[in-house]
């Protein structure tokens, strides 16, 4: 018997040591392909919008690495290990919303940024409602942004923490610095490029161990068969937890408009050649996200019924991969979250980069700012931007589904209401703007206090107080007697 549990251990380690190699390789490769497409970076405009030469198929890798992440993938999967099938909402809304991206937002929004040379939605903020707008908007979203990069940090560092152990601190570090190296190289010209690999190895390891998760659980008969022994509406996918106050489809309301027109999507957006190149690659991704949203809730349920007695959420995707697959096939697909991780990790590094160079830096303190200055900013930002997100991640939040919703929740009823009435016609300035901005978040914050973010019944804190940014505007629009400004988009 003594020789049999020490034979379990030593292939226990060599398992741990397959995974860990594996990703640490994985992780060089990235490094290494960022830095040497970081060589054609010439200036600002290939670091921001990659030169506005991204074709459909750039642009579909590139945002489709974007809106898998963290979130996506490890955050789900542990919902669907609470909640069931209803998770399915989480990723299925941001499909979603992404055709409202590519069909509407996104073609307007490039025509105005080719014209006006827009690197930010903050730019477009600014030459529709003003400076003032401007400068709020960006400061509220890079306060955000550094929460949804620390939901990214903590997805890598549960990853680490199945496969070797590594504390989640270590965890979080050694992810964070994978991700700067490469995009403090090259911006949005490298992330192009890396997501096309990340996206490649991440649907790669989903779908070989799918199959192979689906006969351990015993297939649909195995899961129905196990349906008594779940929790009531677990396989429901209109369910709502009874205790939770976003769940099932009233994610809707939380994640549906910052995936209209999330300020990381829009400036990928302006990235692309054309508007065809908007429509096609954008859409097609919002496609493959609807598909995709199965995988991370199939995920979960297994989780549930291989592991019942999981204590963290973050952990339910790694622990399945890493403990119910071979260990070669539990190490690609442990390098696919990594993937996921790393991928949104650096658009998220570009929202907080252009932000603060473009439309605080350049506009605010330096407007006689030269490209290279410029330049400099934004790679500064991006390494102080990934340091915040790891000190949140390490000592602020528990878990990736607070941390997304938070930032999700601050962009909706923040910038919705603005981007949608500014490209849906020029009614309204600066000063509906933000009566928007401030009714907006101030209904936000005072119904999460009151009731504890549970809101009252359907009506979510974000719903609600995206429907007060939505009065506050139409309130002073009709009060200054609904005057236009002259120029039409």
């Amino acid at each position: 018997m003594p020789v049999f549990h020490h034979r379990q251990d030593v292939g226990r380690r060599c398992d741990v040591n397959i995974h860990l190699w594996l990703l640490i390789a994985y992780s060089i490769l990235l490094t290494g392909i960022g830095l040497w497409v970081a060589r054609l970076v010439r200036g600002s405009g290939d670091f921001f919008v990659a030169g506005r030469a991204l074709g459909p198929g750039l642009l579909f890798s590139t945002v489709l690495a974007a809106n898998i992440g963290a979130g996506t993938t490890v955050g789900a999967a542990g919902m669907a290990y609470r909640d069931g099938l209803s998770a399915w909402w989480w990723n299925g809304t941001a499909g979603i919303a992404s055709f409202f991206l590519a069909f509407w937002v996104g073609p307007r929004i490039w025509r105005l940024a080719k014209a006006h040379g827009f690197y930010t939605a903050g730019d477009f903020l600014e030459f529709r409602y003003g400076p003032a707008v401007r400068t709020i908007i960006a400061s509220l979203i890079w306060v955000g942004t550094l929460f949804i990069l620390a939901g990214q940090l903590l997805a890598g560092a549960a990853v680490l923490e199945v496969v070797a152990g590594v504390p989640r601190a270590a965890g979080v570090a050694i992810g964070a610095v994978v991700m700067m190296v490469y995009f403090v190289a090259g911006g949005l010209l490298s992330s192009a490029w890396v997501n096309v690999v990340q996206l490649a190895v991440l649907m790669l390891g989903f779908i070989l161990a799918i199959p192979a998760i689906y006969a351990l659980v015993g297939g649909i008969d195995g899961i129905m068969a196990a349906a008594p022994g779940l929790p009531e509406g677990f396989l429901n996918p209109f369910h709502t937890h009874p205790t939770v106050s976003v769940s099932g489809w009233k994610l809707l309301a939380v994640l549906g408009p910052a995936f209209m027109l999330s300020p990381g999507l829009v400036q990928k957006a302006y990235g692309a050649r054309d508007e065809r190149a908007v429509r096609v690659g954008i859409g097609l991704q919002g496609l493959c996200l609807l598909f995709f949203s199965f995988i991370p809730v199939f995920f979960g349920i297994a989780g549930r019924m291989l592991h019942p007695d999981i204590a963290s959420q973050n952990l339910v995707m790694p622990t399945v991969l890493a403990r119910d697959l071979s260990p070669w096939l539990g190490a690609l697909g442990l390098a696919a979250v990594f993937s996921a991780e790393v991928s949104t990790c650096d658009a998220i590094l570009f929202m907080l980069s252009t932000s603060l160079s473009q439309d605080l830096y350049k506009r605010v303190i330096n407007p006689a700012a030269s490209d290279r200055q410029l330049l400099s900013v934004a790679r500064l930002a991006a390494i102080a931007g990934g340091a915040i997100g790891t000190v949140i991640a390490i000592w602020v939040v528990d878990t990736i589904v607070l941390a997304l919703q938070i930032f999700y929740s601050l962009v909706g009823v923040s910038l919705f209401v603005p981007v949608v009435a500014g490209l849906a016609g020029r009614r309204g300035g600066a000063p509906e703007a933000l009566a928007s901005i401030a009714a907006g978040i101030a209904t936000l914050l005072a119904v999460h206090l009151a009731t504890d973010g549970r809101g009252f019944g359907i009506f979510a804190p974000s719903l609600i107080g995206l429907i007060a940014a939505a009065a506050g505007f139409l309130i002073v629009w009709v009060a200054r007697g609904r005057r236009t400004p002259l120029e039409n988009v």
